[in-house]
């Protein structure tokens, strides 16, 4: 019951609020940021992981066998990264257009949804951040030996 009084009252909100071509098109100089980022973070990654091959088929060390491990998921992070923040582009040129084609309400809700693909990225982002430290703190504890 309460879920479907809180879906009404989001969708009473959606007809009322007044999108322009020009909130969604917000979004574009942010997610290209975005993007170039997350790109930055996926090269430095795979400039990294061929440092590491190299230095692993040396040496075998345990070590650098945990930061391949960490490396290995931080680029599926990033790589959902990249996608959920392609996504929220798409919705927002979708969104723009449906803006123009005057469908209000779809234009609001698809909005919506672009904004939470762009915050899903974003947290991944800090969990990938979140992975990076750990990665380092794993070769500062092998300094210290």
């Amino acid at each position: 019951m309460s879920l479907l009084l809180i879906l009404y009252s989001y969708s009473l909100t959606l007809l009322y609020m007044e999108l322009t071509l020009g909130i969604p098109a917000l979004l574009f100089p942010a997610i290209s940021l975005t993007m170039l980022a997350y790109n930055a973070r996926y090269l430095a990654i795979a400039a990294l992981i061929r440092q590491l091959h190299k230095e692993y088929k040396e040496t075998e060390s345990p070590t650098v066998g945990l930061q391949v491990q960490k490396l290995r998921k931080r680029l599926t992070i990033i790589k959902n990264m990249q996608a959920t923040a392609i996504f929220s582009f798409l919705l927002a040129v979708i969104t723009m257009t449906l803006i123009y084609v005057e469908l209000t309400f779809w234009a609001n809700l698809v909005f919506g949804f672009s904004l939470f693909a762009l915050m899903i990225s974003l947290m991944l982002s800090l969990i990938e951040v979140q992975l990076s430290t750990k990665a380092l703190e794993i070769q500062l504890k092998d300094m210290e030996r």
